[in-house]
């Protein structure tokens, strides 16, 4: 993949015209017309250049640095135990060599490109990494089109043409799914994440699936936003409904907590009524009672892999994918054959 950053020099050849005339325009001196000075300069936000890029495309010095938005309620970063894991893993490889994350909060997913673009024009940054993707998602043509190192940490299916880091979901619900239908349970419903994530879409689709081939009933999915308020009210729904699952798969370890106190203030007893199980093994999964059964894996060793791979990217232009250890079902006292 190109290291290329966008220099003036770019700038002159899509516009047409000399260097200078672009450095006329971009500092606002006079010597252009307003036309063109107007189109140098959507030119220059188009391709993210920023006025210290051109130097450091001269020199070729690195930033010693990599990025990473988020768009998710700061409030959220505190609470959620995966992207805490996430980031101490992706710190950990960056700092025995040397570099740096570059961490930003955002609003929306535009912004996200948006901060992308500035900190590749201005240098301030190696590469980045895209979490949380979409479907679709244009981040990833937007960076692509940038020419910057960047790795996708999701599945390969909405990675389009950038590098992706991934698990495989799919194993790790087959895994959940035969084991509670083993127990005996029918009907597994699941309190799910954002609907517009990439791997929110792939385990639904791999949970019908999967239900299917297990003779299980349709499962009942109810998306939310991942906080633990959403996922108390999504369990409240679901056990208070006249076809009450016998078994909830929560997305995050924040909303099956939550779930497990819902059912206990409604008086149903976990896992004889109902079974529970999280998506993520945190230190919050195990100290609650019943401890939750729990999809564990290394999160920590994910963005160790994560950042391994973009590393390997800035230094030598390109990385292949990297497919990581599928979480695996470590069964506790919140599932138990149904009533």
């Amino acid at each position: 993949m190109s290291k290329h950053r966008p220099t003036i020099a770019d700038i002159a050849r899509r516009a047409g015209v000399s260097k200078v005339a672009v450095s006329y325009a971009l500092n606002d001196r006079p010597g252009v017309s307003p036309a063109t000075r107007a189109s140098i300069k959507a030119i220059a936000q188009e391709i993210g250049w920023r006025p210290n890029s051109a130097a450091r495309a001269l020199t070729r010095a690195r930033a010693d640095t990599v990025g990473l938005t988020l768009s998710r309620p700061a409030r959220m970063l505190g609470v959620e135990p995966f992207f805490m894991e996430l980031i101490s893993g992706i710190e950990t490889e960056l700092s025995a060599r040397g570099c740096a994350l570059l961490l930003q909060v955002v609003a929306d997913p535009a912004q996200e490109l948006e901060m992308y673009r500035r900190w590749w024009g201005e240098g301030r940054v190696d590469g980045v990494f895209l979490a949380d993707v979409r479907s679709p998602d244009p981040r990833i043509e937007g960076v692509a089109e940038l020419g910057m190192p960047a790795v996708v940490i999701g599945h390969p299916s909405a990675a389009g043409s950038l590098t992706p880091v991934w698990s495989d979901d799919s194993a790790a619900l087959r895994d959940t799914l035969t084991y509670l239908s083993a127990l005996g349970h029918r009907s597994v419903a699941r309190v799910a994440g954002l609907p517009e994530l990439a791997h929110t879409r792939l385990r639904d689709g791999a949970q019908r699936e999967i239900s299917a081939e297990l003779g299980l009933d349709e499962p009942v999915v109810v998306h939310t936003d991942y906080s633990g308020e959403e996922g108390a009210h999504a369990t409240r729904r679901l056990v208070s409904s006249a076809s009450r699952p016998t078994a909830i798969l929560y997305d995050n370890d924040i909303m099956a907590v939550a779930g497990l106190s819902v059912a206990q203030e409604m008086g149903l007893d976990v896992p004889a009524d109902l079974s529970l199980v999280a998506w993520d093994d945190s230190q919050l999964s195990r100290v609650v009672r019943p401890p939750l059964t729990a999809l564990s894996r290394d999160i920590p060793a994910y963005g160790t892999h994560a950042a391994r791979t973009l590393l390997t990217m800035v230094a030598d232009g390109s990385a292949p994918g990297f497919e990581d250890a599928a979480a695996r079902l470590v069964p506790r006292g919140s599932t138990a054959p149904p009533r």
